[in-house]
């Protein structure tokens, strides 16, 4: 396909070992190590990452299962600092907003493409693992509402932090309008910052219109 693919190799057990850290922990800090050494030296923009809202599912599920805050809470963010670089390129994740079967569905379907599984995922003595398996049983909608929970967290932690982030605009909107059962409030937020007057969304029971840059909230008839 003409795209240029990079390959390393690391003794992961060594570094685990001398570090001692899970092997889990130890593959990550290596490759995203890695990667930023990669990015800077190609003059890269970004770092960017495969996480989808299952990964993100994972994530909140690991945390809540070892004990966390709300900074544990709000999963991983579609910008992000990278964990071994803080003051290096940063890390994106533009899948973070679909789930992991319409990535498959996309490719399978769409584009005809096949994938390559890892054959580590099958290891359910890896807690990650273990934790997939288990959100196999979880639904679609379930799992994207877990994905907006942590969205709708980080909105909280920007505001707590004074940041006026997309995030915490987002948030700030949610909480004001969340009785009245609107599912997409980033798209109502997105709809006002654009000023896209004369805009209507609508919930089971309230119809939303944006007017001169506010938003009109009335009972839908």
């Amino acid at each position: 396909m003409n795209i240029e693919l990079e390959v390393r190799h690391f003794d992961t057990s060594a570094y685990a070992h001398e570090n001692k850290i899970s092997i889990e922990l130890a593959a990550r800090e290596l490759r995203y190590r890695w990667f930023d050494e990669l990015a800077r030296a190609k003059g890269c923009q970004a770092v960017a990452v495969a996480h989808h809202q299952n990964d993100q599912a994972e994530t909140i599920l690991m945390n809540l299962k070892r004990g966390t805050g709300l900074r544990g809470l709000a999963g991983m963010r579609p910008v992000s600092t990278n964990p071994m670089a803080p003051d290096g390129i940063p890390v994106v994740r533009p899948l973070l907003c679909t789930t992991r079967d319409y990535i498959e569905h996309y490719l399978h379907d769409k584009r005809g493409l096949n994938w390559v599984t890892d054959s580590t995922n099958s290891d359910l003595t890896i807690s990650r693992n273990a934790v997939r398996e288990q959100l196999k049983s979880y639904s679609k909608s379930e799992i994207e509402h877990m994905a907006q929970t942590a969205e709708y967290i980080q909105g909280y932690i920007d505001i707590i932090d004074g940041k006026h982030t997309r995030e915490a605009g987002v948030s700030e909107l949610y909480e004001r309008i969340r009785e009245y059962g609107f599912a997409e409030t980033d798209k109502i937020y997105d709809a006002l910052q654009r000023g896209e007057g004369g805009k209507i969304f609508t919930s089971k029971t309230h119809r939303a219109t944006i007017k001169k840059g506010q938003l009109c909230v009335t009972t839908a008839s």
